[in-house]
């Protein structure tokens, strides 16, 4: 059976969809296990009890992730 893990919602930064069922893909800050604050993008449940899979980016790789997503602009602009 898996460990118990511990998170804070430090900040929720963004919703970026909402599903039929109402769960939303967030952008967040979270602390896991009461370690540094990192980058996550996750669904949630309507009232935040329930989470689905995710995934957790540092600070640098959401810098990555930015510059790349920045550099794609003007191609996602003409879609």
């Amino acid at each position: 059976m898996p460990e118990p893990f511990d998170y804070e919602v430090v900040e929720e930064i963004a919703v970026l969809s909402t599903s039929n069922k109402g769960w939303n893909k967030k952008l967040c800050l979270i602390s896991w296990n009461h370690r540094d604050p990192k980058y996550d993008i996750r669904e949630w449940s309507p009232d935040g009890s329930k989470m689905g899979k995710g995934v957790t980016l540092s600070r640098d790789e959401i810098r990555y992730l930015k510059d790349a997503l920045n550099s794609r602009d003007e191609l996602i602009d003409e879609e």
